[in-house]
C-alpha cells in the first residue's frame, strides 16, 4: 500500500479516535432512552387536562405548532435555537432557561407559564410583553391557541396536579 493510500485510511481513524472528553479513552455514556408516548398516553393526558385544553385537538394543536418549529424544539433535552426549548415551559419562571439569551423583557418579567399565560402571549406576544425578541405575529384563531397548549401539555412532560385524595 502506498503511503498515500495508508494517510488516506488512517487519517479518519485517528480523527475519530479524538472525539470524546480530552484524555478520556472510555466510550461515551448512551444517551438516556427518550419515552415516546402512545396514542392511549396522550389520550389519557388529554382528558387529564383542566376544561378547555381536555376537548384539546391534538392533530390540529400540531399542525399549528408547525409555524413554531422553525424556532422552538419540545423534546427534552432539545436544542434551544432561535427560541427556547419549550419542554417543562408549564411552571416555568418566565425568562429562566438556563443558557437562553432572553430579551430583557422576559428575563425581568414576573410570571411563571401557565396556560393562561400562554395564550395570551400565543394571541399576540407584542401586546402580551412588549420589548420581547419574538417576531411571530400571533394566533388569532382561539381554537388554535387552545390546541397548540393541549398539544404543548401532551408533549412537554407536563404533569397535571395531583387531585387530592378525598
Amino acid at each position: 500500500m502506498t503511503r498515500i493510500a495508508l494517510l488516506a485510511v488512517a487519517a479518519p481513524l485517528v480523527l475519530l479516535s479524538a472525539c470524546g472528553p480530552e484524555g478520556s479513552s472510555a466510550p461515551a455514556a448512551p444517551a438516556k432512552p427518550v419515552h415516546v408516548l402512545t396514542d392511549a398516553e396522550k389520550a389519557t393526558l388529554l382528558a387529564a387536562l383542566p376544561p378547555p385544553y381536555d376537548q384539546g385537538d391534538l392533530e390540529n394543536g400540531r399542525r399549528a405548532f408547525a409555524r413554531c418549529r422553525s424556532c422552538h424544539t419540545i423534546g427534552e433535552g432539545g436544542a434551544d435555537m432561535t427560541g427556547p426549548n419549550l419542554h417543562g415551559v408549564f411552571g416555568r419562571k418566565a425568562g429562566s432557561r438556563p443558557r437562553y439569551a432572553y430579551s430583557n423583557a422576559l428575563r425581568s418579567a414576573d410570571f411563571t407559564w401557565d396556560a393562561e399565560k400562554l395564550d395570551h402571549w400565543l394571541q399576540n406576544p407584542r401586546t402580551f410583553l412588549p420589548g420581547n425578541k419574538m417576531t411571530f405575529p400571533g394566533l388569532p384563531d382561539a381554537k388554535d391557541r387552545r390546541d397548540v397548549i393541549a398539544f404543548l401539555k401532551v408533549e412537554t412532560g407536563y404533569q397535571p396536579p395531583a387531585t387530592p385524595a378525598s
